[in-house]
């Protein structure tokens, strides 16, 4: 088996060959443990992420069809895995960030103000259909543009683009009494 290449062991996997399954793992739980402990920062949890692609990529091995390789592939679950466990886990460093700026203001009122919005905004957010809060996280929490989105879901970058454009005008509509749209 470790002489097969990806393309072949894939061909394998998709007719229920275990031992191309553990052929796949072994050339690549490693690559990706380090990926995702890069992000994550949380050993165990890169561990789990890891251990659930490769349980994705068995349960999906009759409808697996490959646009490019399968290291892109199993990348590309991997990202967006990370960065679905980064938004189940509300982790908002762009707004931790801009809260941090608060406190060095220390002014009481401001800091009252600027909690209540997080927490509406984060309320908002919550809201918002799945696919479209994980858009809406990619682009404000993680940073990445509306192409990098696009390549790292897979879908285009017109959809990336009808997300945020629902994102924001569910966002401004509550938020709109606090007329701070600079987060927006």
């Amino acid at each position: 088996m470790e002489q097969l290449t990806d393309d072949e062991l894939v061909h394998l996997l998709i007719q229920d060959n275990e031992p191309a399954f553990r052929q796949l793992y072994t050339r690549y739980w490693k690559k990706l443990l380090i990926k995702a402990y890069t992000q994550l920062q949380s050993h165990a949890d890169a561990e789990e992420l890891v251990q659930d692609v490769f349980v994705s990529i068995w349960h999906r091995r009759h409808t697996i069809q490959l646009k490019y390789s399968f290291h892109t592939y199993i990348s590309a679950i991997t990202r967006y895995k990370i960065y679905e466990r980064i938004a189940a886990n509300n982790k908002a460093p762009h707004i931790e960030t801009a809260e941090h700026c608060m406190v060095v203001d220390n002014t009481t009122q401001q800091w009252l103000d600027f909690s209540a919005l997080k927490s509406h905004i984060e309320d908002a957010v919550g809201t918002l259909p799945e696919k479209c809060q994980l858009v809406f996280r990619l682009s404000r929490e993680q940073g990445l543009t509306e192409k990098q989105i696009a390549q790292t879901l897979g879908i285009s970058h017109k959809t990336v683009e009808s997300h945020m454009r629902k994102a924001l005008r569910v966002l401004r509509g509550a938020v709109g009494h606090f007329r701070i749209f600079s987060f927006l």
